[in-house]
């Protein structure tokens, strides 16, 4: 199958752009439009590498693809530089709802550390209420343009500050206004959720979901970190739980596996995996598999019955998009409808929303698939 420039393909004459879609893995500092970028710079005084939006955008991918968390992470201090301001803050939240539209999204959760946008004076609270009024402006815009569109913030906290449980009483204090998960992100290996244990009692009891990085940089020590100290509803990534699967045998398409209790636990309780297959690659949190997107073990977690769940994480850093990760499994493990409406449901029934909203997400996506 192939996909077009603008990154869009068609699976038995559907176009999988008009498809709707769930995104739970996304970003806000990874999701700034080049052209962005450069006007925003520009108007701090900024030096960006290239001034072209397309050039920058090369720039991006290219400084990404190195296969290693650390490298990858340090393309944010260029996008999280031009995002320290209200204007800046608002801006690129609304047109990250726009773009989401746009790529047949119908609902998405933007994760975001706002202890990173305090360098030009913001509050923490200034900093939420720019994004917040930008994801309304963006959702507005969109209901405007005939594509109903609702997006929710995981306020994030960074790994490897001391600033959890404070960036945790954030969220819950903008529960009802926004706030809808919270999260950890930035370096994985050598900084646990176990290290953030005050924090995640805090959202236990005050019964507030989590999502949590876990097993990209680390492996199995942080997903088991990650569910027990951090409680966490999902796995932000998980992609290495696969490293608890033994295979024992395998004749053509006939593969048998032995699990470990981890990778049973997670399966059986089906607890959702935020699989980014581009970004997984990118990263290098499957090079113990290989270096193609065929060596992913995301085919092989979907056909022994793991929540698998399709994410873009970062659109800029990784050149993608909902549509486009769909696009290349299709063309990697021969997927057809029916798989990409179960990667959809999946997301849906793990979305961090009521029941009854979850519910009418669910008939949306069998509604748009059906169509």
């Amino acid at each position: 199958m192939s996909i077009d420039a603008n990154g869009d393909a068609s699976l038995n004459g559907v176009s999988l752009r008009s498809l709707p879609k769930v995104s739970l893995h996304d970003h806000l500092d990874g999701a700034v439009r080049p052209a962005t970028i450069i006007e925003l710079a520009d108007a701090i005084g900024l030096d960006v590498p290239e001034n072209d939006p397309r050039a920058l955008g090369t720039w991006f991918a290219k400084q990404s693809d190195s296969g290693s968390l650390v490298e990858y992470l340090k393309t944010f201090d260029l996008t999280t530089a031009v995002m320290q301001t209200r204007e800046g803050l608002t801006r690129v939240a609304r047109e990250f709802v726009q773009d989401l539209a746009a790529d047949g999204v119908i609902y998405g959760e933007v994760r975001w550390a706002p202890e990173q946008h305090q360098a030009a004076g913001l509050t923490l609270e200034q900093a939420v209420e720019a994004v917040q009024q930008g994801i309304e402006e963006g959702e507005d815009a969109a209901d405007r343009s005939g594509r109903s569109i609702r997006v929710g913030q995981l306020i994030t906290a960074m790994r490897h500050t001391d600033r959890a449980r404070e960036i945790a009483e954030l969220a819950v204090d903008f529960r009802g206004r926004g706030a809808v998960g919270f999260d950890i992100a930035g370096p994985e290996d050598g900084f646990p959720p176990s290290n953030h244990r005050a924090a995640f009692d805090f959202l236990a009891e005050n019964f507030f979901p989590v999502t949590v990085h876990a097993g990209e940089a680390a492996g199995l020590t942080s997903i088991r970190s990650a569910l027990l100290d951090g409680r966490a509803l999902r796995l932000g990534h998980g992609v290495r739980i696969a490293e608890d699967l033994e295979v024992v045998t395998q004749e053509g398409d006939e593969v048998q596996v032995r699990f470990g209790e981890l990778a049973r636990w997670v399966r059986d309780r089906e607890i959702p995996l935020e699989l980014s297959p581009s970004s997984n690659l990118q990263t290098g949190a499957v090079a113990a598999w290989g270096n193609v997107l065929a060596d992913h073990p995301f085919d092989l977690l979907y056909q022994l019955g793991f929540a698998v769940t399709v994410n873009v994480d970062n659109r800029t850093m990784s050149a993608t998009s909902l549509t486009r990760e769909l696009a290349l499994l299709v063309e990697t493990f021969d997927y057809d409808l029916d798989d990409l409406e179960t990667f959809q449901f999946n997301a849906a029934a793990a979305a961090f929303l009521p029941v009854e909203e979850r519910e009418e997400l669910v008939e949306m996506i069998a509604e748009g698939f059906d169509a």
